[in-house]
């Protein structure tokens, strides 16, 4: 399944870097892919074991905003 997130608090490459690494620390994530210019995040994962609301508060641990998308 793919998760669209979206976050207007991305304001360098590190931020990216940083979303990346906690995403695809999260059991059942395949695949995070963070767009700085635009603030999207694409997450590829099983959605029994990580859920919309789990990359949600994923994302809020690591010091950012961000919410689910519609597509």
């Amino acid at each position: 399944m793919k998760t669209l997130l979206h976050s207007q608090e991305l304001t360098c490459p590190s931020c990216v870097a940083k979303i990346e690494k906690a995403l695809k620390d999260v059991p059942g994530v395949e695949d995070a892919k963070v767009f700085f210019n635009t603030g999207r995040i694409e997450v590829q994962h099983d959605p029994a074991v990580a859920t919309p609301t789990r990359l949600v508060e994923t994302v809020q641990s690591v010091g950012y905003n961000a919410r689910v998308s519609a597509v």
